[in-house]
């Protein structure tokens, strides 16, 4: 048993070398596929052997032998249906949809492709079923774009391009695709943007295969530009990946591309890559592919029409047995009613007790998940208790002390009034009223910050107030620092305020452009903290939060002197889930939100960085048109 353990190992420990050759080296990836075969077939391995042999159909479609490729994807998916393994026929199904794509036959790839997507969707998720999920979701994306079902390539593509951001293998390719869907929608800059990211990843990761691919798709873009110099360029580079490891298919288009764009530059070099194209063509569709496939083809519906015979007759054995049950069935009912006319008085009052408990139960789990609920609520607080319990606390002192001072006055203005000494109780008296208006001004101060508290837990309304800016930034300034402080009590920072006072009061929604400035101010402290763990000689965080009137507009810049943004991200740092922060400590939602807060109110949001200097957040509202 350990013996055949080893071998099982070995096998598939081979059937992925395989796959991975395939993309470097295909006569190493053919060598190791062969040698898998022979060893699965001699101990009877069967999903060693089904794997094996896809991965030699996915070699043979590289290379262009698209008859022989099917033919092999054919036999493995009648092997794993008979041993009924659900990941290897999801393997052949997906592997039989990538041939027929290469033939440009999407009706039957997209068939195939669907047929492993609902195997995929039945499995346990496992690495291993992972990677055929993302495998069969990217070429059925694809296929429904080459097929101008741009609705349903969108669907997939899009879900897939959100779902794997933090897988290192499959997001560049979706990037890929998704670039490419980008520019026949007429995104063009965007697809671009894409393609040009995701051909960076191929190259760094030293990925041939899919560099060939994502050159080929830019330089198919530049050229539906008509920047023939760029479509060049690209177009050379994915032949000369193509080439490197025999991909044949690639080849074909890459050499399409350039026989096409040079017919008006040069004709000698359009006439070559005419040849390069003619030859690649007549390996892959010339006359003697063309019979084997159409052989295969055959042999494939024969054999479908054998299985639906025996399919049939087993139906048909079936059907007999079922008659002959049925009877059994007849005299057994009727027993079966008689007992059951028994215990159904039994059954209805058990039932009685049954409902009861069960709505007791339901009774428990609405109070539950009410609680549940509240909990939610107060938790969404927890993140600004700390600043607001050290933002109330001191007016709150205030009003003790000076009441406990108004306390000794009162007692020594008895003892005046006793004396009749009047002048002292008039001087008295006048030092109680100063303390009285100091107690109200820290408790309407108290009031304030409570209002505030009450207003950023509630939901927005949506309605709009007449708000003052600078009270705005200054409170939640103050919110965010203290809030800070209370997690790392180590943690300290310069804050300077510049709030011009000729702003008047426009209308907007409070909590939510609240929201907005309290997200950047915890975003710059969160820079100059990861700043000053470097250990930097001198460096002394400071946050700047600062207000200008520019007559039509107000605008709020939350400034930082931090690590700054990568020019390479700055771009992507208001696209939603995009987050520079450690796993865990940010969702990469609250610049989006805040983004599409700002554009609700008619304003816009823009940043300045420059990096190891820090970064300026800018915010522009609009003081016209703000109708409530």
């Amino acid at each position: 048993m350990l013996i055949a353990r080893d071998d099982t190992s070995r096998i598939l420990a081979m059937c992925d070398l395989s796959f991975a050759y395939n993309f470097h080296n295909s006569d190493s990836a053919l060598m190791y596929a062969d040698k898998a075969i022979e060893l699965a077939k001699e101990i009877h391995f069967t999903k060693g052997e089904i794997r094996a042999i896809s991965s030699k159909a996915l070699i043979l479609e590289t290379n262009g032998d698209m008859p022989a490729a099917l033919d092999l994807g054919f036999s493995g998916l009648e092997m794993a249906r008979k041993q009924n393994l659900p990941l290897e026929r999801s393997m052949c199904l997906t592997t039989i949809g990538n041939i027929f794509y290469d033939l440009n036959d999407y009706a039957k790839a997209i068939g195939f492709y669907q047929q492993a997507v609902s195997i995929n969707e039945a499995m346990k998720s496992q690495p291993e079923t992972e990677f055929w999920k993302w495998q069969t979701e990217v070429n059925l994306g694809v296929v429904f774009m080459l097929d101008q079902q741009l609705d349903s390539a969108f669907s997939h593509l899009d879900k897939a391009f959100t779902q794997t951001l933090h897988n290192e293998f499959w997001h560049p390719v979706f990037l890929m695709f998704f670039g490419q869907l980008q520019f026949r929608m007429g995104k063009q800059d965007t697809a671009l943007s894409y393609l040009r990211e995701s051909i960076r990843i191929f190259e760094g990761n030293n990925d041939v295969y899919s560099t060939s691919d994502a050159c080929r798709i830019i330089a198919a873009c530049f050229k539906g530009k008509n920047e023939i110099d760029s479509a060049i360029y690209y177009a050379s580079k994915a032949l000369d990946n193509a080439q490197l490891i025999n991909y044949k298919t690639s080849i074909l288009d890459a050499s399409r591309l350039l026989a096409e764009v040079y017919e008006s530059k040069d004709v000698k070099k359009a006439l070559y890559f005419r040849k390069v194209f003619d030859t690649t063509n007549n390996i892959l569709y010339g006359p003697n592919r063309v019979k084997s496939l159409q052989k295969t083809l055959s042999d494939e519906q024969d054999r479908e029409r054998k299985a639906e015979t025996g399919k049939i007759a087993y139906q048909n054995l079936v059907r007999q047995y079922i008659l002959m049950a049925g009877l059994v069935m007849v005299i057994m009912i009727g027993f079966v009613f008689y007992r059951n006319s028994v215990q159904r008085k039994k059954a209805n009052q058990l039932l009685q007790q049954q409902k009861k408990k069960v709505e007791g139960a339901l009774s428990e789990l609405k109070a539950t998940q009410a609680q549940l609920i509240q909990s939610e609520k107060m938790a969404s607080l927890g993140q600004l208790t700390a600043g607001i319990a050290h933002e109330i606390q001191n007016p709150l002192n205030f009003v003790n002390n000076f009441s406990d001072v108004n306390k000794e006055l009162l007692l020594e203005l008895k003892e005046e009034i006793d004396k009749g000494n009047l002048a002292e109780v008039s001087s008295i008296a006048n030092d109680v009223i100063d303390n009285e208006e100091k107690i109200n001004h820290h408790g309407k101060r108290a009031e304030s910050i409570i209002k505030g508290m009450l207003q950023h837990s509630r939901v927005s309304s949506g309605q709009k107030e007449l708000t003052d800016i600078n009270i705005l930034c200054d409170e939640y300034l103050r919110l965010a620092y203290h809030g800070l402080k209370a997690k790392d009590r180590n943690f300290s920072a310069e804050i300077k305020t510049d709030f011009e006072d000729t702003i008047v009061k426009i209308n907007v929604v409070p909590q939510d452009i609240g929201r907005v400035i309290l997200n950047l101010i915890n975003n710059a402290f969160h820079a100059v903290s990861e700043k000053a763990k470097l250990g930097i000689m001198g460096y002394e965080p400071l946050i700047t939060v600062a207000t200008k009137n520019l007559k039509d507009k107000i605008e709020i810049e939350v400034s930082d002197n931090g690590n700054g943004i990568p020019q390479n991200i700055v771009d992507k740092i208001f696209q939603p889930f995009f987050t520079t922060k450690p796993t865990g400590q940010g969702t990469g939602l609250g610049l989006s939100l805040a983004y599409d807060i700002v554009k609700a109110h008619g304003g816009e949001i823009k940043v300045a960085t420059k990096e190891a200097q820090g970064s300026d957040f800018i915010i522009q509202l609009p003081t016209t048109s703000n109708i409530p």
